[in-house]
């Protein structure tokens, strides 16, 4: 990677030239190589900015690491309108989008904490570049300080240790007896169709032997939990949101919109052959399909009105480290560039919340033992002409010496509660069985 020295000495005379008297927004790039290998995490971990986040594409082709923030948007609507009022067509608003509307200490009551950050690290299809931003409704000419004080303030990246942490204490909500009683009651809510189905979580309390630094956790996670999408929002070293996400939202290139059902779920197997067999098994088994083929059919309904043509392809199976998917990817032609609108009609789909939309909400909201905050909400970028999203599972919310693990199943007629807490079992050891000495 190139010195930080270096790119701050290139930043700073494009900065003084950008700082005109005037209100607005500039966006100052300054190209730059990252070398094989290099770490954007391991950078961003570095920085005393904040907040900081993170997001990889599942596929490896984009990597952002963005700290400090000029702007901070409490919903997607404001980040659109921002975007729309200041026409730079590169400029990127990061961050999460909660399941339902929550509560943050520093920020209040909010749908959404996206920000224009301060400084981006980007890369993307082989290039890569240090971003800074000058902001103000008044002066640029007055940002300017402390743009300038932001830039002196970076560090050097620091490989992140190897993750070391002891478990002292693991408290589910709910335990399992207290699941299967509450799939008895969904169940019964699916016999008398109150909905076709419901999204279930459980949230898992672990308690550490010593604070958590959570970069240091999404380490762990992207070294094993491949083929996934993997992001970070971070209030402070210890306190932060992340998650190694097998699903796409959606990704949208001007009118082109590509989503996806995943929905239906088997384990990955102990070989290659006991794998194969689970997914022919996954293919086949009627239960999952009718799963998978609900969520497809929610997501095309909502996007009729803001879509002129929808293709569902075929059923195909994701492998994981623990779990396998059945995904059917869904492209559309979009009537207008939207993403307010598109989160609006996506989050949450159906394979995350249930079906119909609303009533599942609503007997989330009241059975489930918790609230699931940023936990099935999304995470990642919008701008003008691109944007893409992430559903935020196999996620954990990290406070100090506590770590909040996330995991849930679609329960549909049919659901057994023993074979669903299995699954969730499963999903949730993506991320739990990172630690070491696990007490549980």
């Amino acid at each position: 990677m190139v010195q930080i020295p270096v790119l701050i000495a290139r930043a700073i005379p494009l900065l003084h030239q950008a700082a005109a008297d005037k209100p607005g927004l500039v966006r100052v790039s300054v190209p730059c190589s990252l070398r094989d290998g290099a770490l954007l995490l391991d950078w961003l971990a570095a920085q005393p900015l904040y907040p900081q986040f993170y997001w990889r594409q599942r596929d490896g082709s984009e990597e952002a690491a963005v700290c400090g923030s000029v702007r901070t948007f409490r919903d997607s609507r404001q980040a659109r309108d921002f975007i729309r009022e200041h026409n730079e067509p590169e400029l990127r608003i990061w961050g999460l989008n909660a399941f339902d509307q929550m509560t943050l200490e520093a920020f209040g009551t909010l749908d959404s904490l996206l920000f224009v950050p301060r400084i981006a690290l980007i890369r993307h299809a082989g290039n890569a570049e240090l971003v800074v931003y000058l902001c103000s409704d008044t002066s640029l000419r007055d940002d300017l300080p402390l743009a300038l004080a932001a830039l002196e303030s970076l560090c050097a990246a620091q490989p992140l240790p190897v993750l070391r942490a002891n478990v002292t204490d693991v408290h589910h909500q709910p335990e399992k007896e207290a699941w299967c009683d509450l799939l008895r009651q969904a169940l019964d809510a699916i016999a008398r169709k109150a909905f076709e189905k419901v999204v279930l979580a459980r949230r898992t309390t672990l308690t550490l032997d010593a604070p958590l630094n959570a970069a240091q956790f999404l380490a762990a996670s992207r070294q094993v939990n491949h083929r996934c999408y993997h992001f970070m929002l971070a209030l402070a070293p210890e306190q932060a949101f992340l998650g190694s996400s097998p699903e796409r939202l959606y990704r949208r290139h001007h009118l082109t919109l590509e989503t996806e059902a995943l929905a239906g779920t088997v384990g990955s197997g102990e070989n290659d052959a006991q794998a194969q067999e689970n997914a022919r098994w996954l293919m086949n088994d009627g239960k999952n399909q009718h799963e998978n083929l609900l969520v497809v059919d929610d997501i095309c309904q909502r996007l009729q009105g803001g879509a002129e043509t929808l293709d569902v392809m075929p059923a195909e199976i994701v492998r994981l480290r623990k779990v396998q998917h059945l995904r059917r990817p869904i492209h559309a032609t979009l009537l207008q560039e939207d993403d307010a609108d598109c989160l609006l009609r996506l989050q949450p789909t159906a394979a995350v919340a249930g079906l119909p939309r609303e009533p599942a909400r609503r007997f989330i909201r009241d059975e489930e033992p918790f609230e699931r905050g940023w936990y099935a909400g999304t995470a990642g970028y919008l701008s003008l002409h691109r944007a893409e999203f992430c559903v935020a599972l196999r996620s954990a919310l990290i406070q100090e010496r506590q770590i909040h693990l996330y995991a849930g199943a679609g329960i549909v007629a049919g659901s057994d509660p023993q074979e669903e807490w299995l699954e969730i079992e499963s999903k949730a050891a993506g991320l739990r069985t990172l630690l070491d000495n696990d007490a549980g």
